[in-house]
């Protein structure tokens, strides 16, 4: 038997339909937006989680990106700090997010250590002049 500490991969576990997610931050930026590790959708949020997450306020943010191809984005919120991850289950309405849109969501925090939050709840309420398109679309 073998002392040694298992290896640890260098990429999460693929996903069917969802892009493979590398563990290490090779882009070099130390403000490089990282994808929290596991990603928690509306679907795999727990109940408690979620009551917890109906009991923070609203606030409100403006999308700094969103792409709908990689399911999920970034708010940077109004009042300043971390800029916050978004997934495609939590954005509510009938239109996908464009970069300046202001939103309103409420904060949830991420598993296990529930030291950082992501936005759910997600409504837009000021659309950019740009031109949106519909879900279905």
């Amino acid at each position: 038997m073998s002392s040694e500490a298992p290896s640890t991969p260098d990429k999460l576990t693929p996903v069917p339909g969802r892009p493979p997610l590398s563990r290490d931050n090779s882009s070099g930026s130390p403000n490089s937006l990282q994808l929290p590790s596991p990603i928690i959708t509306k679907r795999t949020r727990t109940a408690s989680t979620s009551a917890r997450a109906m009991e923070n306020p609203i606030v409100t943010g403006t999308v700094k990106s969103f792409s709908r191809t990689k399911g999920h984005g970034f708010i940077t919120p109004k009042d300043g700090g971390e800029d916050l991850f978004c997934h495609i289950s939590d954005i509510e309405g009938e239109f996908v997010p464009m970069e300046g849109d202001e939103v309103k969501y409420r904060l949830c925090s991420i598993p296990p250590k529930h030291e950082k939050f992501q936005a759910v709840h997600v409504n837009i309420i000021n659309l950019t002049p740009e031109v949106h398109h519909r879900w279905e679309e």
